[in-house]
């Protein structure tokens, strides 16, 4: 009898955690779903495509293309060996990105008030 009442407790709990799951898997799959960020690379890319964008007066025409940047801000890897992460209060993040016609990269200012993106030297 008691291990009858324990199945029962202990299958009321799997149900519990798997409408659980269900749940959360379905908003992560849906178009304006959650969006996990565990790793520094992800969590930093999102923080900066929540900003407002800015160019740098001295950065070349090619890369003043919202499209062309929105693709480092959402497939790119931050370079951290490269970048500047310890100033205060705007850091400096090397991204780079790998595309068909080879490796690309961009340098861009994190800033609490938006990003600037800005020419590489």
């Amino acid at each position: 009898m008691a291990f009858l009442r324990r199945l029962g407790w202990y299958l009321v709990g799997l149900s519990i955690g798997i409408i659980f799951l269900v749940f959360f898997l379905k908003k992560k799959s849906g178009e304006n779903g959650i969006e996990f960020c565990y790793f520094p690379n992800c969590r930093v890319l999102k923080d900066m495509r929540s900003k407002p964008l800015s160019f740098d007066e001295q950065l070349p025409v090619q890369f003043k293309d919202t499209t062309f940047i929105a693709s480092f801000l959402n497939d790119g890897d931050i370079d951290f060996g490269k970048s500047d992460t310890k100033t205060e209060p705007c850091k400096t993040y090397y991204i780079s990105l790998d595309t068909e016609k080879g490796s690309q990269e961009i340098k861009a200012q994190n800033c609490p008030d938006g990003l600037t993106i800005l020419p590489i030297k």
